[in-house]
């Protein structure tokens, strides 16, 4: 078969495959919202406040509500209307007399903004350590990390989400008045450090207590300076730390990714990194007052031009040199970005009267800063709810990314790879990582597709009003409409992410087939 027809076939067996899904889940999702519709308006008396009140125009109120909610209408009749309502989008109105599409507009967006970046950490962060952790099997890094995952795993995120708001946000708060750091603590966090480094290294027992000493000084001499130099009080970066730290973080990138034997990856990668320091001072102007648009703008001239410096220096291997050169500009971008931010904690802690970590709520109320001191509590609002969805969420996606890894490394085609003399590296993350991530692909579907449910607990404790508070509240108040309105978006984001999931499959394993 030619090319051409070839690709013509494989696009309309996509075709038919979107369409088939699609069929199938509408039907799926129209008797989940008959079955919906009816539990919640069965589930209580929607006037019952009313009938308890002892306001003289109550009746009134009551036949307002009743035609509002048209609740002298069988339930059936009732759904069907507000299914109808949905093709000429109107999602109808909740017990205020409030529509739905406002409520769902402001709640998604609220919910958006908390759980997509947890969301994205906890998967990016767990699958990389328990790749790791698969690749030391047995081993103590292995071992420790299973252990914390199985902790957070088995905490409760109202529990934890209650001592981040005690330990990281009000103790926190009271130690940033004196951020001196006492030395039994620098002593403590460096042992801490020693024994994470001692775990990381896989060699013999001399190399492990090499890293161990190499920790524990680095992290000792680290946290003195800061701690004597009253970092916490007025942070920041510098150009020195993004030079250095940019630099390395290329090279250690394209070590991992392109290896040692090709340089022209790195040289890309060292490249990019290069010039975005360099970059530190001539930018700071336009980033005393920029707007949204201006740092996205900065982004994407950042990413073409790291771009254009993996074709120059890529060579043969610009297949490789390109994502390179990306990824570090836009790292160090990211930490100029980071640099600028942090420049703004001085004054906006004292704006908030040295409580800068937010415990409640979206945004400080009635609050007026530049766009840095907006940006940083915005930051500080989500710090806590983030770090409770990340911990819970992190330990999963690391024990399913190890055990899918641990069953394929054990693979036939996996050793055949190893046989045919194919470097570690090439064998890891060209055949077993890529197979490997098929399972994974299922639960990041689910995952993402939960992202517009919410987080019912995190919302709660922590005064969001998300898509998860909007549905408890529609349960509790017997409100059906807000339920519904959220009930067709999280159930049409599940369908809509476990068909990508599928489509992603056949991508990843070519054995797979759409048809």
């Amino acid at each position: 078969m030619a090319p051409g027809s070839r690709h013509l076939q494989e696009v309309g067996e996509l075709l038919v495959f979107i369409a088939r899904r699609l069929a199938i889940s509408s039907l799926t999702l129209l008797a989940a919202t008959f079955i919906m519709f009816f539990l919640v308006a069965l589930s209580g008396d929607p006037l019952a406040d009313l009938r308890e009140s002892s306001l003289p125009d109550a009746p009134r109120l009551m036949e307002a509500r009743i035609a509002a909610m048209h609740l002298d209408e069988p339930i059936p009749v009732r759904y069907f209307s507000w299914l109808t309502g949905i093709f000429q989008g109107d999602l109808g109105v909740n017990k205020a007399g409030t529509t739905v599409s406002s409520l769902l507009a402001g709640a998604m967006a609220s919910t958006l903004k908390l759980v997509v970046v947890a969301t994205v950490l906890a998967a990016v962060i767990g699958i990389a350590i328990g790749i790791v952790s698969a690749l030391r099997q047995y081993s103590s890094f292995d071992h420790g990390i299973t252990f914390a995952a199985f902790v957070c795993f088995s905490l409760p995120v109202f529990w934890v989400a209650t001592m981040l708001k005690q330990f990281v946000a009000i103790e926190f708060n009271d130690w940033l008045r004196d951020p001196f750091i006492p030395l039994p603590v620098i002593l403590a966090i460096a042992l801490a450090a020693g024994l994470i480094w001692a775990s990381v290294y896989n060699g013999d027992r001399k190399g492990k207590l090499t890293a161990f000493g190499i920790g524990l000084v680095v992290t000792a001499v680290i946290l003195f300076a800061l701690s004597a130099s009253r970092w916490f009080a007025d942070p920041g970066l510098g150009f020195p730390f993004i030079l250095v730290v940019g630099l390395a973080t290329a090279a250690g990138v394209a070590v991992l990714v392109a290896g040692v034997d090709h340089l022209q990856p790195m040289y890309a990668a060292l490249g990019a990194a290069g010039v975005g320091a360099l970059l530190y001072y001539p930018l700071q102007p336009m980033l005393i007052a920029p707007s949204v648009l201006t740092l996205l703008g900065l982004f994407v001239v950042a990413g073409l031009v790291s771009a254009a410096i993996g074709w120059q220096f890529g060579g043969l291997l610009r297949r490789q040199a390109i994502p390179l050169a990306v990824f570090s500009g836009l790292f160090v971008a990211a930490m100029i970005f980071m640099d600028r931010l942090l420049e703004a904690w001085d004054g906006y802690a004292r704006a908030l009267k040295g409580r800068p970590v937010a415990t409640i709520g979206a945004e400080t109320p009635n609050f007026l800063g530049n766009f840095w001191q907006t940006t940083l509590d915005s930051g500080m609002h989500l710090m806590l709810p983030t770090l409770a969805l990340i911990l819970v969420g992190l330990a999963s996606h690391s024990r399913y990314s190890r055990a899918s890894m641990l069953e394929v490394m054990n693979q036939d085609y996996v050793r055949t790879a190893r046989a045919k003399g194919l470097p570690e590296r090439t064998v890891i993350i060209k055949h077993a990582f890529r197979n490997g991530m098929i399972p994974i692909t299922t639960i990041l579907a689910l995952d993402f597709a939960g992202v517009f449910g919410g987080a019912v607990i995190t919302e709660t404790v922590f005064g969001w009003r998300g898509m998860g508070k909007m549905f408890e509240v529609g349960l509790r108040e017997v409100d059906p409409m807000p339920v519904m309105g959220f009930f067709l978006v999280t159930g049409t984001s599940i369908v809509v992410w476990n068909m990508l999931a599928d489509i992603a499959y056949a991508y990843l394993d070519p054995r797979i087939r759409l048809s």
